[in-house]
């Protein structure tokens, strides 16, 4: 009878405990402080995938851009923000959003690549929680190698460093996710409907996504090729009829050529056609200095200044419904998943992009 007993109702020590999954959630980064500003910037421009260069270039660039504009550009951008960046505390609440949602046997943590909390402190946050599998997930729905594959590559140098070593999965991108591009339709519907009312006319709608130097992209970096048909996903499903669109490029540093056109050439187009706009960045997921200091102030300035008729932002998925469970059927998708490229993520990109993630990227 006893051991019939213990067949039918194992020992808690011969019971099969709840696998333990820890999500990774990648993010820039932004300074905390106006004190933070320039070692953050130097930290960025210390990149190898931001600037291509020997590590000695790299140094005295880094630390000169970072003083010049930590005095200029960034500090008075983050001075609007009260010098520092909402970045982490977006993402925390993203992050808040998606836990919910996933349940008690996942744990998600946030990684920022730039500044505080870092990727050495994670991937010791990781290790102490003694994950059974991780789940790897950029809040960069487009990839590009200077920001997902940047993530990625101090990740895995961390993990080796730290001696971190657990069967690991990877989303690297989602531009076409079914809930990312529903949010996005959602809340540009919402934000055209409204400036539509204000104006009396149907504006035109601009995604205006983070530009990059044409050399990356020339290289076979596909970010621009998925910023663009997202966009022509997003655009049709807001089901606007005869919906004006088109898409560009912000944030520009230096004096490389960039891809194009960009936020400010679109703006001056749709001054000389008189045209209200809307602009949606598309390839932002949560609000910070680009969406609230460079569209919402710089960017409407801009516009007023030329005779643009009326202008508006739409806010950036965030904790979206719908976003959050697309995040959410992502992890779910991965929790059997080990190493990448795997075959439950066949490659998105056309063969011609030789920077494509799965050219990049090994997990094994």
């Amino acid at each position: 009878m006893t051991s019939q007993l213990q067949q039918t109702y194992p020992s808690k020590s011969m019971r099969r405990l709840p696998k333990k999954n820890a999500v990774i959630l990648f993010n820039l980064g932004g300074p905390d402080s106006k004190q933070a500003i320039r070692p953050f910037l130097i930290r960025f421009f210390m990149d190898p995938n931001i600037i291509a260069a020997p590590y000695l270039v790299r140094f005295f660039i880094s630390r000169l851009i970072a003083w010049r504009r930590s005095k200029k550009e960034a500090g008075t951008s983050y001075g609007v923000l009260g010098n520092k960046s909402p970045l982490l505390e977006n993402t925390q609440k993203q992050a808040e959003a998606l836990q919910a949602v996933l349940g008690d046997t996942y744990k998600v943590f946030i990684c920022m690549r730039y500044w505080h909390p870092l990727t050495a402190q994670i991937v010791e946050e990781v290790k102490a929680y003694n994950p059974d599998h991780i789940v790897l997930l950029p809040l960069y729905p487009q990839y590009s190698t200077s920001t997902t594959l940047s993530s990625i590559q101090e990740w895995q140098k961390e993990c080796h460093k730290q001696g971190l070593s657990v069967p690991t999965a990877l989303t690297c991108c989602y531009p076409f996710d079914e809930g990312f591009i529903a949010a996005s339709a959602d809340n540009i519907r919402k934000a055209y409907s409204g400036l539509q009312q204000e104006c009396g006319r149907a504006p035109r709608l601009l995604f205006s996504a983070h530009g990059l130097p044409e050399k990356i992209i020339e290289k076979g970096d596909p970010y621009q090729w998925q910023c663009e048909e997202g966009a022509r996903k997003i655009a049709a499903a807001t089901q606007i009829p005869n919906l004006d669109w088109s898409i560009c490029y912000q944030s520009r540093v230096g004096s490389l050529k960039w891809i194009g056109p960009s936020t400010e050439e679109a703006l001056h187009k749709a001054a000389a056609d008189k045209m209200p706009v809307l602009i949606y960045p598309h390839a932002f997921v949560s609000e910070h200095v680009e969406t609230l200091v460079e569209i919402e102030v710089e960017y409407r300035e801009l516009a007023h200044e030329i005779g643009v008729p009326a202008f508006a932002r739409v806010s950036t998925v965030s904790t979206h419904p719908d976003f959050i469970e697309g995040l959410r059927k992502m992890v779910e998708a991965n929790k059997d998943v080990m190493g990448y490229p795997h075959p439950a993520h066949p490659r998105l990109c056309p063969g011609e992009f030789g920077k494509c993630c799965h050219n990049c990227i090994t997990i094994v």
